[in-house]
């Protein structure tokens, strides 16, 4: 860059002359006394540098509920594919509450980088170091190779492997009668050299598929984790620890009642003649059924409450289940406006590197033909980005059916829950109904 007939611009894309650039793949597998308190954490990792190097919020980890001590993310490699200037380049990371606030960040040079798993501390937003804080990453760095280089790249980097292996590809294909011509390969012209010569054709790589996108699955455990229900399950415990401090209460006074009158009865009595008395089986049956009114009416209220709260529970579950699958479709549709937005971002740059390779390209002449080139190749990109729209609408659309199948699915299991939770109270209440019993105070 200090040479005079060369320029430097920050807005390039290609690699900038006498730089190598790099590519960087980071994992976010864990996090380490984030917070003291039970809150949801997800991590951002983003990237400063030149505009052809710097993204922000493109990758986010997932979001771990209720636990801010050791959060386990296990992320997939968020990759930076291509990073045009590593010397001007930094990586943050930054961890957020799910409310979106700053829990800590780190802000690292991306030369100072080490490759491997990794322990980082760290800081406040001011940047001062925090003592427990800390995310457990897998950093990979490479060096970048353009598409549809890497199998030439291999080939330069150990000869013998890729032609050994090429040879021994060759010998199974001649074995099954397939010839190579047959399943389309890439011809590399080889250069030869005193000490051997690279392999004339290489076969093209696999193209992997990507990942499909998933939500988690809304199980009945990962609705109980929500703070409305959890508040409603503690309130129902204390209104229940309430009304059985009130039953306690009502059961002492008529206990004391009960042994006050039993005995200013037997006073006036011989202890001979109690046993014969009529009276004195009369009070016994009158305070038994009096015993036996009230355990079977605090047993009723306590009933009546609990089914209160199941009812209020079952449609506090549905509702938060429905908020659930709402966010999830919402994402849905943000995932397919980002990926248009990506599209129509890639297409804009097609159109202009198309127009700065044909300007550049020497062997056009004259101004029409570089024009036509122009209008050929941007139709061709036309077509090309065109049919990819239509293919994102497809895939998207199959998506949503997914999802609402799969949330159709969801529904359907917390209702069987609900069903089978309500039935299992009926019969309990059945079985204490049946084997109701006289009640008395001894």
């Amino acid at each position: 860059m200090r040479r005079e007939d060369k320029e430097f611009d920050p807005f390039a894309e290609t690699p900038v002359d006498g730089v190598i650039a790099a590519q960087c793949a980071v994992q976010v597998i864990a996090g380490q006394f984030l917070s003291d308190k039970k809150v949801g954490t997800y991590v951002e990792v983003d990237m400063y540098g030149l505009p052809t190097d710097t993204m922000r919020k493109e990758f986010r980890t997932k979001t771990i509920p209720s636990n801010g001590l050791n959060p386990i993310y296990n992320e997939d490699p968020f990759i930076f594919r291509k990073v045009v200037l590593p010397e001007l380049a930094v990586l943050r990371f930054g961890v957020y509450e799910d409310n979106g606030k700053l829990l800590g960040q780190r802000i690292l040079p991306f030369n100072d980088l080490q490759a491997g798993y990794r322990h980082i501390a760290l800081r406040t937003e001011g940047n001062f170091p925090m003592s427990l804080p800390m995310l457990f990453c897998n950093i990979d760095l490479k060096i970048y190779i353009p598409d549809g280089l890497s199998g030439f790249m291999d080939a330069l980097s150990d000869p013998r492997a890729f032609l050994s292996a090429h040879e021994k590809r060759a010998e199974q294909l001649k074995a099954l009668g397939i010839a190579e011509s047959d399943i389309g390969t890439d011809i590399i012209e080889g250069v030869q050299k005193k000490g051997g010569a690279l392999p004339q054709t290489a076969t093209k790589k696999p193209v992997e598929k990507p990942e499909e996108f998933k939500f988690d699955q809304l199980t009945v455990d990962i609705l109980k984790q929500e703070k409305t229900y959890t508040k409603a399950v503690k309130k129902f415990q204390k209104e229940m620890e309430t009304l059985k401090k009130k039953q306690l209460k009502e059961k002492s006074i008529i206990q004391k009642n009960q042994i006050i009158a039993m005995e200013k009865f037997c006073k006036s009595k011989s202890k001979g003649g109690l046993i014969q008395d009529s009276a004195v089986k009369e009070i016994c049956n009158e305070q038994t059924d009096e015993y036996t009114e009230l355990v079977e009416r605090h047993r009723k209220e306590e009933w009546d409450l609990t089914k209160t709260h199941l009812i209020s529970q079952d449609d506090m579950l549905k509702t938060i289940m429905e908020s659930m699958q709402a966010h999830q479709m919402k994402e849905l549709e943000a995932l397919f406006e980002r990926d248009n937005k990506e599209m129509k971002s890639n297409q804009a740059k097609a159109s202009v590197e198309t127009l700065r390779d044909v300007q550049n390209d020497k062997s056009l002449k004259t101004k029409a033909e570089k024009e036509r080139i122009i209008r050929e190749k941007n139709a061709n990109n036309t077509k090309r980005f065109i049919d990819e729209r239509k293919t994102q609408a497809m895939k998207q659309a199959n998506r949503r059916e997914k999802l609402r199948k799969d949330h159709g699915n969801q529904v359907e299991s917390l209702q069987k829950y609900l069903e089978t939770r309500a039935e299992m109270y009926k019969m309990e209440e059945i079985e204490i109904k049946l084997a109701s019993k006289p009640e008395f105070y001894c």
